[in-house]
């Protein structure tokens, strides 16, 4: 069974950068497979890659979805919206 999410960005630079270098290091510090894309959109891309959450282009204010599958799915999507819900400056001490 999946667990989805939906959350806002924060970050001023969106999932670009700094924000999107932590989002899939936390992606991968964790069991579960994600999945990440627009909220309306069906296609969902693989939340590990660097090049493929780039890609996305998706900006602050801009609500994403999120979908693990795996032991540790709801630790994995708190972590991700702890990372997308916190403004740049603040992204580093951002407990993954």
């Amino acid at each position: 069974m999946s667990t989805e999410r939906t959350v806002t960005i924060v970050p001023e630079a969106g999932l670009h950068a700094r924000p999107a270098a932590t989002f899939v290091e936390a992606v991968n510090d964790h069991e579960s497979d994600v999945q990440v894309g627009h909220t309306d959109e069906d296609d969902l891309i693989s939340a590990g890659s660097m090049i493929a959450v780039t890609s996305l282009g998706a900006e602050a204010g801009e609500e994403i979805r999120l979908l693990a599958d795996g032991p540790d799915e709801e630790a994995t999507l708190d972590a991700l919206e702890r990372v997308l819900t916190k403004p740049e400056d603040e992204i580093a001490n951002v407990d993954t």
